[in-house]
């Protein structure tokens, strides 16, 4: 049966690097990704298609665990209930903290990090 790994951190902690060395036997599934051109790789977010984003990266998880692909999931997920929709999907989970701090790629202002930060909920199995 395949897994799903979960990896959250606020931005710039290393969730997308811990995803692609640690899990490079899984597949990469990202809101992230929701808002990356295919062809250029450009990224531009848009706060109104958020929910959008995170609909379309658990789509592609399950399809790809449905097909019998292992998967990880690298988003925030400051708030324990937002990684509930994966635990209901019946899959072995881990979940996996990032915990780095580079700086956010995307261009998430400190401040806002910040905020994400202090609103993290500690996670325990």
């Amino acid at each position: 049966m395949p897994e799903i790994v979960l990896i959250r951190g606020v931005p710039g902690s290393g969730k997308t690097t811990k995803a692609k060395t640690e899990y490079s036997n899984h597949i990469l599934c990202e809101a992230d990704q929701f808002f990356t051109h295919p062809g250029t790789g450009d990224y531009k977010f848009d706060p109104e298609k958020l929910y959008e984003a995170h609909e379309f990266c658990m789509e592609k998880a399950r399809a790809c665990l449905e097909a019998g692909h292992n998967v990880v999931v690298a988003n925030t997920f400051t708030r324990v209930w937002e990684m509930q929709l994966y635990f209901d999907m019946g899959y072995p989970i881990r979940v996996v903290e990032a915990t780095g701090n580079y700086g956010s790629v995307h261009g998430v202002p400190p401040e806002t990090v910040a905020r994400m930060r202090e609103r993290f909920e500690a996670y325990s199995c």
